[in-house]
């Protein structure tokens, strides 16, 4: 037998070893590494947001013959599309993920694929033995391909599958519930896109990945349940501050007694909910899309190795609120006339999506969503005005030997000029116009005022006679450089 300070060395000796493995193991999922390994996980055939269900079905058919993975069909949408569990793993601990219940929301599901590319590499095997040593780890991604489809928030039926924990009326909500409850997971995820209009409160950053530990009462109690939720994301914003500094939030936790988030956590599940919303210059959320694969393999790290434990669930409350303060494009101070009335004004604008008739792209009809004083407002982009005046533009007829549709040089030409609109004779086959000025009908008449709510924007910006600028559907362009970032202008009649 051992004598006493023989056996307190041996348990020194082992706990020494303990807390090096959780050191290795912590480093293992290092998130500089893991974004700079990442575009050779990156999957290609899920290049964009409109992914569709048949996108994903040779993805999983890849893991039916892989020993690692299991894969099953768990049900189907209203429409019969199948839902799929894709698990790995052994251990104790079951994680439960999914994505897409909102059909327009599909960053997650990009990137969980990008995951299990990751997990599946042999070359990864020292680093994925320990997760699926210790965890079960089980996802469901695209709760909702119905809906995804037609790049809808909604399922067919017209339910929010996120406000259906209660009645589980839509046969993917059923499927979600049973799943949950037969794995009687430990950890939850709760996959999701926000709007990119939201901003860490209080600063010009988007709110690139907002958190939720979501509450199980009105109350907003803290459960050990919930306690384990705001650990894992305390965790996970250490993480993501490394990459993506200051551009982390915190959703609202407002007790939803309909949503599933909330009712998994009052089910015994610690749950995390992800909400991924806006970065620079990142529409097709790719950016994003790499940052919920470092998160999501940092989170299983941490829990696998429970580091999640050590940290301090107030933290959870220092991660800035949402708030929902960004335009695409902040005018500032522009001078503005109108009759005997003169003044300055800054100017909102965001641009808004419409989907082409098969929900595969999209072109911009942008609106003015805010006028007046926003000086507590960001802009992705911002231009400082002071000093400009807004001025109309003009609608140009065209002559003999003018082409019908003028071409990029020729547009920009036209706007130093003073013209935002050119006449064309017959409606072009498409309301998107390519070229950096609106295309109009002969009946089509310049508004006398350019700026209300709810209006397209375009203007021009004058500095000392001469003009410079051009907002044109909401973009902004330097006439001395060029159409860097210009979309689309529209046809109007």
């Amino acid at each position: 037998m051992a004598s006493a300070p023989q056996t307190k060395a041996i348990i020194s000796t082992v706990f020494i070893f303990f807390l090096g493995w959780q050191s290795v193991f912590a480093q293992v999922f290092d998130a500089q590494d893991l974004a700079e390994i990442y575009p050779k996980y990156k999957v290609a055939q899920l290049k964009d947001r409109r992914i569709k269900h048949q996108d994903i079905l040779p993805l999983l058919e890849k893991y039916r013959s892989q020993s690692a993975f299991k894969v099953q069909k768990v049900g189907a949408s209203v429409e019969g599309r199948s839902l799929n569990l894709i698990s790995t793993g052994s251990g104790k601990t079951q994680v439960f993920l999914w994505s897409q219940m909102h059909g327009d929301e599909s960053t997650a599901t990009m990137a969980i694929f990008d995951v299990l590319a990751y997990l599946s590499d042999p070359i990864n095997d020292a680093k994925t033995a320990q997760l699926r040593q210790n965890l079960s780890i089980h996802f469901l991604p695209m709760l909702n391909p119905d809906g995804a489809q037609v790049f809808d928030r909604r399922n067919k039926l017209g339910m929010d599958l996120n406000r259906d924990a209660l009645r589980l009326q839509a046969p993917e909500s059923q499927v979600l519930k049973r799943i949950r409850d037969s794995l009687e997971a430990d950890f939850g995820f709760n996959l999701h896109d926000q709007s990119r209009y939201y901003n860490a409160a209080f600063t010009p950053k988007p709110a690139t990945i907002s958190f939720l530990a979501t509450a199980f009462n009105e109350a907003k109690d803290i459960n050990d349940t919930r306690k384990k939720s705001m650990q894992l994301i305390v965790s996970m914003n250490e993480v993501l501050q490394s990459l993506a500094p200051g551009q982390v939030g915190r959703y609202d936790d407002t007790f939803e007694p309909r949503a599933f988030g909330d009712n998994i956590q009052k089910w015994g599940t610690s749950l995390v909910l992800i909400e991924s919303g806006g970065y620079q210059n990142d529409l097709e959320k790719q950016v994003i899309r790499q940052l919920n694969f470092v998160s999501i393999l940092a989170a299983l790290g941490a829990i696998a190795d429970e580091s999640y434990a050590q940290e301090d669930y107030q933290k959870y409350f220092d991660i800035p609120m949402n708030d929902r303060k960004l335009f695409d494009l902040k005018i500032k101070e522009v001078n503005q006339k109108w009759e005997d009335w003169q003044g300055v004004t800054d100017i909102g604008i965001q641009r808004f999506e419409v989907d082409d008739p098969a929900h595969e792209t999209f072109y911009h009809r942008s609106q003015i969503t805010d006028l007046g004083d926003l000086s507590t407002f960001y802009g992705y982009e911002e231009f400082d005005a002071k000093g400009y005046d807004l001025v109309l533009g003009k609608k140009y007829i065209p002559q003999p030997g003018d082409p019908k549709i003028p071409s990029i040089s020729q547009a920009l030409e036209m706007l130093k000029k003073g013209y935002l609109y050119w006449q064309v004779a017959q409606a072009p086959s498409k309301s998107v116009v390519e070229v950096p000025i609106f295309l109009v009908s002969p009946q089509f008449v310049v508004p006398d005022q350019s700026l209300y709510l709810g209006k397209n924007p375009n203007f021009l910006l004058r500095k000392n006679g001469i003009i410079t600028h051009a907002i044109v559907n909401g973009y902004l362009i330097d006439l001395s450089k060029g159409t860097n970032g210009f979309r689309n202008a529209l046809y109007l009649r």
